[in-house]
């Protein structure tokens, strides 16, 4: 069986926390399901809790069903021992949850959408997480205007690397570029955004 052919690490430090972790960098590219990682940390009834540390505070891209369409629930996958950028346990929840309303659940690199398939590879549904613009290695603050939301495979070259907003005019001309399709596409998603002033707006077209 898969799973008695696991290399388990020798009494790892850290906790359930250690022990997952040492399990995962054991086992790089093997599927591993929820009973195996449950017993790993000894049965610890907040082991998905753990999972989700070294995956957001540890920075390990530690693959779901939601990454990756052939993975099941329930199933785990560690493909590099190399961390990403960790995101920031200083963050709060309230300031994450801001950060994602304000950024509309898109990521702000390539504007896929959170929970469905990335654009750049539809195996895989995007998973967003905080990033800063200005890194934490450059002195960038846990400020919301140094914060944005960005998918996972974004994240894997973003390191240091620093958004660009397009301008005003920089934007229009994109959007007179698009084809119709996409300029309808876009007006939806920004009356969705802004309802209440698009209310005003056609309001005051019809008077």
């Amino acid at each position: 069986m898969a799973k008695e052919k696991a290399q388990k690490a020798k009494s790892p430090r850290g906790g359930a926390r250690g022990k997952l972790r040492a399990h995962f960098l054991a086992n790089i590219g093997r599927v591993m399901d929820s009973e195996e990682l449950r017993d790993v940390a000894d049965n610890q009834s907040e082991w998905a809790r753990r999972v989700r540390e070294l995956r957001t505070e540890e920075g390990y891209l530690i693959l779901t069903h939601n990454d990756r369409s052939e993975l099941k629930p329930g199933q785990y996958l560690l493909e590099t021992p190399k961390p990403q950028p960790a995101f920031e346990r200083a963050i709060s929840k309230e300031t994450r949850a801001y950060v994602l309303d304000r950024n509309g659940f898109t990521c702000q690199m390539c504007g896929a959408v959170a929970g469905e398939p990335h654009p750049y590879d539809p195996t895989r549904k995007t998973r967003l997480h905080i990033g800063h613009i200005i890194d934490k290695s450059k002195n960038g603050p846990d400020e919301p205007s140094n914060l944005r939301a960005i998918c996972s495979i974004c994240n894997e070259g973003a390191q240091n690397a620093t958004l660009i907003r397009p301008d005003l005019k920089q934007l229009l001309i994109q959007i007179r570029r698009a084809t119709s399709a996409d300029q309808l596409e876009a007006l939806t998603w920004l009356i969705a955004k802004f309802p209440k002033q698009a209310a005003k707006e056609i309001a005051a077209i019809s008077k």
